[in-house]
């Protein structure tokens, strides 16, 4: 098969699985790096960890988790519900270092989208508090934690079914 129709295939496939641009995009086995961010490891059945192929995630959601890097958020994870029965598609989780930084990520991350991308949270919860700031977007909720609470929650064991990658400034 020629380069072009493997390209042209692999176009029809994307328009095939709602990646056209609106709807959800066709899965987690794309390669292209997911708007400005890159996969760290992804873990194996066994225990191990191996590199991630770069997951191909919905504009919106890549945007997200470029924004939260922006500010420097660490630990973040995206959780890719669809398979595991979710009220809605993608988590992304993220951790902050104090109030003022958990705060910082949670507008960084609403200015981001609303910017670029013209999407609006319709729900934001914890902005006050600053320990668990939540920003539902239907599609997919940001979850942004202090570290205390994001281990007494622990939503990747609760969802731990979903397939899960991670994200780091340094890779």
């Amino acid at each position: 098969m020629t380069k072009t129709h493997t390209a042209a295939k692999s176009a029809r496939g994307d328009k095939a699985n709602g990646a056209s641009g609106a709807g959800r995009a066709s899965g987690a086995g794309g390669t292209r790096r997911a708007g400005g961010a890159s996969g760290v490891s992804k873990a194996t059945g066994a225990g191990e960890t191996k590199p991630a192929r770069k997951p191909r995630l919905p504009k919106a959601v890549a945007t997200a988790v470029s924004a939260a890097l922006d500010k420097k958020a660490v630990d973040i994870v995206v959780l890719d519900l669809r398979k595991a029965g979710g009220f809605t598609d993608y988590f992304v989780i993220a951790t902050g270092l104090n109030s003022r930084q958990i705060r910082a990520i949670a507008e960084g991350i609403e200015d981001t989208l609303r910017t670029e991308l013209a999407e609006r949270p319709a729900l934001s919860e914890g902005v006050e508090k600053s320990e668990w700031i939540l920003l539902d977007y239907f599609n997919f909720v940001v979850h942004i934690f202090s570290r205390d609470c994001r281990a007494f929650y622990g939503l990747e064991k609760l969802w731990g079914n979903a397939e899960r990658h991670e994200y780091s400034e340094a890779s």
